[in-house]
């Protein structure tokens, strides 16, 4: 019997004051801490459970081997610490692809999901070649909103989702804009 093991390279790269790379084990705890927190309301949560969170964790990694693009572990140029979660998400429920940002409870304030974000959008228009994305947003969640409306995105419409709710869609600016 022979096994193939599929090799998906997620891009690591330096970036002001962020480092992208892909999750590692060392990050879980951050990441659990996030999970089980009321800051991950806007992504469906909490989930206090360890493997609710280990299997959101792994998702990172899987949704790059599935669609070729995801979301960094977001961290510390200096120190690598994880400081969130930012890249681009496409559930396949979901209306299209989207900048999604989650910051953990450390980084808030900073300006990483701002920062973040943009490295994210570039990385749509200059290297997968995309004219267009979206940022999906609770209602309820206002920092996010105000950070959408912060990164030139404009309202158009919402997406109903079955498991998480009513999402407010915003446009970003296309490339021709930046």
């Amino acid at each position: 019997m022979t096994f193939q093991t599929p090799v998906t390279a997620i891009p690591e790269f330096e970036a002001g004051r962020l480092r992208y790379r892909a999750p590692r084990m060392d990050d879980f705890e951050a990441y659990h801490a996030f999970c089980a927190s009321e800051r991950s309301r806007g992504v469906g949560g909490p989930y206090p459970h360890r493997a609710q969170a280990f299997e959101r964790l792994a998702g990172l990694i899987g949704h790059w081997a599935l669609r070729g693009y995801g979301r960094w572990m977001v961290a510390d140029r200096e120190t690598d610490t994880a400081l969130g979660v930012v890249g681009i998400l496409y559930p396949e429920d979901w209306p299209e692809p989207e900048i999604a940002w989650s910051v953990f409870a450390e980084a808030e304030g900073r300006g990483i999901a701002y920062e973040a974000a943009q490295v994210a959008r570039r990385y749509a228009y200059e290297t997968l070649g995309w004219s267009t994305i979206i940022s999906c947003v609770k209602p309820e969640n206002t920092r996010s909103a105000a950070l959408a409306r912060r990164l030139g995105a404009r309202p158009d419409g919402h997406h109903d989702h079955p498991m998480i709710g009513r999402l407010h869609i915003w446009r970003h600016p296309g490339p021709e804009a930046l």
